[in-house]
């Protein structure tokens, strides 16, 4: 194909998609309208000869990079209507951006030619005519908990990486360090706007509520757990928390704790036995099993236990806690007492003071992020602690090796509490009765390491979970994975070996539903990628 001018772009994405780009009004299925952002500017379109498209042309894993024809930057949602109306009008493969955290190549991908940058639509606001806060696709986490607390003392049980942005994180249903109080994001969700493209090949902005009778409400449940990049392009998001009455904001979210203990703590290798390591994570996995329930005292603490390979770094644990509570210190000493018990390794503390809740949502200790890294990431849920077999495995991987890279870690989080109270199929997320998710990550920086790292991350997740395929699969002990923490081997029969699909393992019996709401609103399949949702049949 051609160049594709600017002028052209925008005067051809109005003339075939209906949307106004410097208007009041988007089109919207069901015949009803949408108020847009008024838009000054132009809509931004950057062609391969622009010097800002190697810059846009990747997200944060630097394993993937694509070479687009166009990249759109939107300011409003009509905008992003043009964007989407013109790339199906050209026939060119559509992704959307928002903070550029997608672990796979959903985004960056031979066949992309267009990417939507969401980055520019990223206010956080309150609407009063939805009664609910506003969170435009691009805003990121930091942002949104930091106005959200600055301007009505409310916020937003999500992730703690401060630049992945809501676009990606909210339909993935993100979790944080105070999901086992307030739940999952998506706990909170009232709307979502999308940008849809209709069986005539029509682009519209639709908003989808959790109102029962909302003829769109299975484009909200979609948004809830089904992942990005499958029935459109999310431009807004609309938060109030279910059960929350009256018109003042600052009843219509959580509060977070004004203050919170952080704790960080490491056993050192040189002195870890088999039999130590075994109980420390014995020790962990029952804690969790007995302490995550909704009306448990402990909701208000968040743990993150972290495993590296003994010639690399120690494990550490970190820890967060509300510290409002009268006896939160003694629930930290008790919780720490508990998972130290019988390992017989002495232990160094690194960090131990309390903060001011917003500052805390910056530790370092709980987040970290690089967009000049390779990595891969693999997840996993887990129903209560540790199977023998597994530890064993841990302990195999972990000490029989010479594997000494500090990018590599198994990070097990502390999950369930109010996470658990909803039920598996109200949201498209069907993980709502596991104690522990996993991350396991690999990060490093040069594309001649990729057949180093990459075999060793695979070999060593394949190992833990041998007994049952290479997989977690829903059993008594595991559940799953997590949709934002995509994984392209859980569909390689050469790493899964199970008989479970990939879509089983992030969606259970959700996924005819999410298949059944993809032919609705996405006929053509024009959201497509390597692990979207697929048309039914």
């Amino acid at each position: 194909m051609g160049k594709v001018s600017r002028r052209s772009v925008v005067a051809g994405g109005v003339a075939v998609g209906g949307a106004v780009v410097g208007g009041a009004v988007v089109p919207v299925l069901g015949g009803s309208a949408v108020a847009a952002q008024p838009s000054v500017e132009p809509l931004v379109t950057v062609l391969r000869e622009d010097p800002r498209h190697p810059g846009l042309s990747r997200g944060q894993n630097q394993r993937f990079a694509s070479n687009p024809e166009c990249v759109y930057l939107p300011t409003t949602t009509a905008q992003v209507v043009t964007a989407v109306q013109e790339s199906v009008h050209t026939g060119r493969k559509v992704a959307v951006r928002s903070g550029g955290h997608c672990y796979e190549n959903f985004v960056d991908a031979p066949d992309t030619k267009v990417i939507v940058d969401m980055s520019g639509m990223s206010a956080v606001t309150f609407d009063a005519g939805r009664n609910a806060f506003q969170v435009e696709a691009g805003a990121q986490l930091g942002d949104v908990y930091s106005t959200l607390f600055k301007r009505w003392g409310v916020t937003l049980p999500g992730g703690s990486c401060h630049t992945v942005a809501a676009g990606g994180h909210v339909p993935g249903a993100g979790y944080g360090q105070m999901s086992r109080a307030f739940g999952l994001i998506v706990d909170h969700l009232y709307a979502v706007e999308v940008v849809v493209v209709d069986g005539t090949g029509t682009a519209r902005a639709v908003v989808a509520t959790r109102e029962a009778g909302d003829p769109n409400r299975e484009l909200w449940w979609a948004h809830t757990g089904g992942g990005g990049g499958s029935f459109g392009i999310a431009t807004r998001f609309w938060f109030r928390s279910p059960g929350a009455t009256g018109t003042d904001p600052a009843a219509l979210l959580p509060a977070p704790p004004a203050e919170v203990w952080i704790h960080r703590v490491e056993w050192s290798w040189e002195a870890m036995t088999k039999a130590g390591f075994t109980r420390l994570l014995r020790n962990y996995g029952t804690w969790h099993t007995r302490n995550s329930g909704a009306d448990s005292p402990y909701t208000g603490l968040f743990a993150r236990l972290e495993l590296s390979t003994r010639v690399s770094a120690p494990t550490h644990m970190v820890v967060q806690v509300d510290a409002t509570r009268p006896d939160a210190r003694a629930l930290l000493d008790s919780f720490l007492a508990e998972v130290h018990a019988g390992v017989d390794v002495a232990t160094t503390v690194t960090d131990n003071r309390k903060l001011p809740w917003l500052h805390s949502t910056g530790w370092q200790g709980l987040w970290v992020s690089s967009p000049t890294d390779r990595y891969k990431y693999k997840s996993s849920y887990h129903r209560r602690g540790f199977t023998t077999r597994q530890i064993e495995a841990f302990w195999k991987q972990l000490t029989e090796t010479q594997y000494a890279h500090l990018g590599f870690a198994v990070s097990i989080a502390s999950y369930g509490g109010h996470v658990n109270t909803v039920a598996s199929d109200a949201t498209a997320d069907p993980h709502r009765d596991s104690v522990l998710k996993l991350l396991w990550g690999t990060t490093w920086s040069e594309a001649a390491e990729d057949a180093s790292h990459l075999p060793w991350h695979q070999t060593f997740y394949r190992a833990v979970y041998a007994s049952t395929g290479g997989v977690p699969i829903t059993n008594t002990d595991t559940d799953g994975c997590y949709i934002n923490y995509a994984d392209i081997d859980l569909g390689d029969p050469r790493w899964n070996t199970s008989g479970v699909t990939w879509h089983q393992l992030y969606f259970k019996d959700n996924y005819a539903r999410l298949q059944q709401t993809k032919a609705s609103f996405d006929p053509r399949e024009v959201f497509r990628h390597a692990q979207s949702i697929r048309l039914p049949g």
